[in-house]
């Protein structure tokens, strides 16, 4: 009779444990498991066959800061007489920027007094002018020496740094006009699973200091943002979520942890057969 009660008593304990065991296990699994509403950008609920239109606020007038790097270049119809205001003789060809050594070479970089150092014109103050204007500003300066002539005017080097949760954090140059928020992550190889992409943090350089601008990336009102588009030197940086310092992500090793449940399972309902 002891037997029996030891037996009994036995089988209760495992039948105690086994909603135990599973709840463990269901909570395994939704731990490991990341809400859609998490990572989904441009989140808005609406009919599948719904175009909804945002307007981006696309400042174009940038103006320049230090550090910037310039391209310009002079054109006129006589050959000769335009060269020795560019910094290279002949026509500039697409290997004079293959890497960024040629770039920061064939370009003017705007000094910490807002000035370019341009041949024959001297310094030019640059600082806070747009391009647009930095090309007018070239062109009567050097109309005074030649006539019938063209100045370029292009920045050449967009640097963006990005920091946080993204899969290749640093810094990047894109040599285009202009770069929006998704283009910049991108360039970093998209965000971590960790990543909130409800509070990006977007750093920005101006007169006197910096502003932190803080953007919802799953909202679509992003896109009607004044800071959906970028300026040279952002800084963008990406927070983790909360759940991070528990380690549950693809990273954890899910396999070794429900490959131990199951087998404490089966050793369970082992032990019930005796």
């Amino acid at each position: 009779m002891p037997v029996l009660f030891g037996y009994s008593m036995k089988n209760n304990n495992l039948q105690g444990f086994k909603p135990l065991f599973f709840s463990l296990l269901l909570a395994v699994l939704l731990a490991s498991c990341v809400p859609q509403k998490k990572i989904k950008y441009l989140q808005k609920v609406q009919a599948a066959d719904t175009v909804n239109f945002q307007r981006n606020k696309h400042d174009a007038d940038y103006r320049l800061q230090a550090k910037d790097n310039l391209y310009v270049r002079v054109y006129a119809l006589d050959e000769k007489a335009y060269l020795f205001f560019n910094k290279q003789s002949g026509s500039s060809s697409y290997n004079d920027f293959a890497n960024d050594a040629s770039i920061y070479l064939n370009s003017y970089s705007v000094n910490s007094d807002g000035n370019i150092d341009f041949p024959i014109v001297g310094k030019v103050y640059v600082r806070d002018l747009t391009v647009g204007q930095v090309q007018a500003v070239l062109q009567q300066m050097i109309g005074e020496y030649l006539k019938e002539t063209t100045v370029v005017v292009k920045t050449v080097n967009f640097r963006v740094t990005m920091v946080g949760e993204v899969m290749r954090p640093g810094e990047f140059t894109v040599y285009k006009d202009d770069l929006n928020v998704f283009e910049a992550i991108s360039t970093a190889g998209d965000m971590t699973e960790f990543a909130n992409r409800n509070r990006v943090a977007l750093i920005r350089q101006v007169k006197g200091g910096s502003q932190v601008h803080y953007l919802d990336l799953t909202s679509q009102d992003i896109l009607s943002s004044p800071y959906y588009y970028l300026q040279p030197n952002d800084i963008i940086y990406i927070s983790p979520l909360g759940y991070k310092r528990w380690g549950l992500g693809s990273t954890f090793p899910w396999a070794i942890v429900l490959a131990s449940l199951t087998t404490t399972l089966l050793l369970i309902n082992y032990v019930k057969t005796f």
